[in-house]
């Protein structure tokens, strides 16, 4: 299996897709194959030496953690305990967390044995494995094994508080199609998306797939944010937050970790979003669910 890297820096760094290209081998897709760290960190390009945040070592550490934490059990367990303490570990802006090549760097550089271990598929019957899918490494925000994790947590967080984060997380579905979607930047939206799963209306992946879609088309309509306003956003706790990195302690691994001290979101606006995602979930086709079942 693909091994730690035996190189790690003292920072992260940034890599594009062309220059990782080359580190990516079918090797490595398969796990039979370690990164060179040594010649990859030649070509990358070191973040801000005065920055605390970029320090490798707080994302490695909280790494290994969840290697350990949850080798005895399906690597899908670790996303929800990881997300949150990713994005509280690296605090980042929205705009630092759309540079693609931070989260290529974090996949090779730093922790490609995670990314074949948490997206190494399932043994076939006949014993074999496919490879891990290339887009892990270098794939959009909502494929690439680090970059869907932080932005799961920026989106589904309420405010400081990450609860809803793993509630999101611990359905692969969810995870995987919620983050597809333009809607889910709207956060009343994405906490009742949440709230339907917490509460167990919505429950099977083949229920997260029906119900995605369903409030999606239904957006291009009834505009969530006409009846369903969020508070204005304020930037100043979070500029304070990501200024409190440099004392900060490690992440906990135990309770979850604090975001920035940003206003929660209106209860009234999740609970009308809530109402009106249940009567679209009722009506939505989802396999293998009989018309009985539906109503």
């Amino acid at each position: 299996m693909t091994s730690r890297p035996e190189h790690l820096p003292e920072r992260l760094a940034l890599i594009s897709d062309v220059q990782a290209a080359e580190y990516i081998t079918s090797g490595l897709l398969e796990g039979r194959e370690d990164v060179p760290s040594i010649a990859l960190n030649k070509v990358a390009e070191p973040l801000d030496q005065n920055d605390e945040r970029f320090q490798l070592h707080r994302v490695r550490d909280l790494i290994d953690d969840a290697m350990d934490r949850f080798q005895d059990e399906r690597p899908t367990t670790a996303d929800a305990w990881l997300a949150p303490r990713l994005h509280e570990t690296l605090r980042l802006t929205r705009r630092e967390a759309a540079e693609k090549q931070l989260w290529t760097y974090i996949a090779l550089g730093v922790a490609p044995d995670y990314v074949v271990w948490r997206h190494l598929p399932e043994p076939r019957p006949e014993g074999s494995r496919g490879p891990v899918a290339r887009d892990k490494f270098i794939g959009p925000h909502y494929k690439q094994a680090f970059s869907r994790l932080w932005w799961a947590a920026e989106l589904f967080r309420d405010g400081p508080d990450y609860g809803p984060v793993v509630v999101a997380c611990g359905n692969q579905d969810m995870l995987n199609s919620a983050l597809r979607l333009d809607i889910i930047d709207h956060r009343p939206t994405a906490l009742a998306l949440v709230g339907l799963l917490r509460d167990g209306i919505v429950r099977t992946g083949r229920e997260v797939n029906a119900l995605a879609p369903a409030v999606n088309a239904a957006a291009a309509t009834l505009l969530y944010d006409v009846i369903a306003p969020d508070v204005e956003r304020n930037e100043e706790p979070l500029r304070e937050w990501i200024e409190e990195a440099a004392s900060a302690l490690p992440s906990p691994r135990i309770d979850l970790p604090v975001g920035p001290e940003e206003d929660r979101v209106p209860e009234s606006a999740v609970q009308t979003l809530a109402s009106h995602f249940e009567e679209l979930f009722a009506d939505a086709p989802v396999r293998g669910r009989t018309q009985d079942e539906r109503h």
